[in-house]
């Protein structure tokens, strides 16, 4: 049991999870395809997939495993679930923000929240935010929400600015 994640997480596409696969491992260093399973011509009247076609496919981000499903049409993402993305600097909200937004919904862009071209949920942030949102000065918190409230791709020398004062 080497390697061994008690949960994974399940992502459900309608036809593109090998492409989805693709995308997010092209992304996030340290990552990694695994193994994939195609569809029989067994319970294709249920499943109503192509036998051949790509049914589930492995793959690992920074070392966090996920499965992704070809299900169909059935069930679509929603922003009440999303991936948080803790970033160590502006450099890197930057880079995942450019990424992740490639081909994704401006609409949906909002305090440091996005859809991908898949419409999978994630939120970029600092792991600065952490600490402002729970510090003990409300004053401090509320002028840094303020600020945060009002970006799409969130501006951490700004948000230390609202911050401090």
């Amino acid at each position: 049991m080497a390697n061994f994640q008690r949960l994974t997480t399940n992502l459900w596409f309608d036809n593109q999870a090998e492409q989805a696969a693709n995308f997010y491992t092209g992304i996030f260093k340290n990552s990694k395809i695994g193994k994939s399973a195609r569809y029989g011509e067994e319970g294709k009247e249920i499943h109503r997939q192509e036998p051949g076609s790509v049914m589930t496919i492995a793959f690992e981000l920074d070392g966090h495993k996920f499965l992704a499903l070809n299900g169909g049409p059935i069930f679509k993402f929603t922003e009440a679930i999303s991936f948080i993305i803790n970033c160590k600097d502006q450099e890197e909200i930057d880079y995942y923000w450019t990424k992740l937004t490639e081909g994704g919904d401006p609409k949906s862009q909002q305090c440091g929240w996005l859809k991908d071209k898949f419409g999978v949920s994630w939120q970029v942030v600092p792991i600065a935010l952490e600490e402002m949102v729970s510090n003990p000065d409300r004053v401090k918190v509320n002028r840094m929400m303020g600020a945060l409230m009002q970006m799409k791709k969130l501006d951490l020398n700004a948000l230390g600015k609202a911050f401090n004062g």
